[in-house]
């Protein structure tokens, strides 16, 4: 079997210690760099350099950004009385995509004994200071519909009921253009419980 250089390999590795980048792609990836221009490999490595260098967490929200607060914190026009608790930045960005125009916490996480991640190892004990002066009236809980997010939602709904903010809890069920036939039971039976008025 042939050998690959040192530095190809070591590149293999570190794409595959990325998320969703198995063997195959990582040399894939790999191979395409080793056959591009020097210039592009030289910006993805300065990219991901500035990257780290120019991003923050926001001391409010959590997002990242590259000031502190964030953009959407420090935006005036955004809806304060309204905000949404999400698992990570990615679930914020599709919330924007969807035109949502209130506040976010991002929580970095969900709460999963399973892999010793408890409620202090995500960012909740910070959400109780922003609700204190009142400003907020809705949270919306938009954590995602697995077993750690129900779970992680609940914490938070148990944490936090008894500053009488109303609590609401991202609708589940059927995604556009599918077919019933094609439904899980739990995504079916979720689709009838949050049923509304036609």
């Amino acid at each position: 079997m042939a050998q690959v250089p040192k530095s190809v390999q070591s590149l293999i590795e570190a794409f595959e210690r990325l998320p969703g980048i198995g063997p195959k792609t990582a040399q894939r990836l790999t191979f395409y760099l080793l056959h591009a221009p020097k210039e592009e490999a030289q910006a993805l490595a300065k990219a991901a350099s500035e990257m780290k260098d120019k991003t923050v967490l926001c001391s409010i929200c959590f997002n990242i950004g590259e000031e502190d607060p964030c953009s959407i914190c420090a935006d005036q026009n955004r809806d304060k009385e309204l905000l949404a608790i999400v698992e990570d930045p990615l679930d914020l960005l599709a919330l924007e995509k969807s035109g949502f125009k209130g506040l976010y916490h991002v929580l970095h996480g969900v709460i999963s004994p399973l892999e010793n991640i408890g409620p202090d190892e995500i960012h909740i004990r910070e959400l109780l200071p922003r609700l204190k002066d009142g400003s907020i009236k809705e949270i919306i809980l938009a954590t995602n519909p697995t077993m750690e997010g129900e779970a992680t939602a609940m914490y938070i709904q148990r944490l936090i009921s008894p500053l009488g903010v109303k609590i609401t809890r991202i609708a589940r069920g059927l995604p556009v253009g599918s077919d019933l036939e094609y439904a899980d039971e739990t995504t079916l039976s979720r689709a009838l419980e949050g049923r509304k008025e036609y």
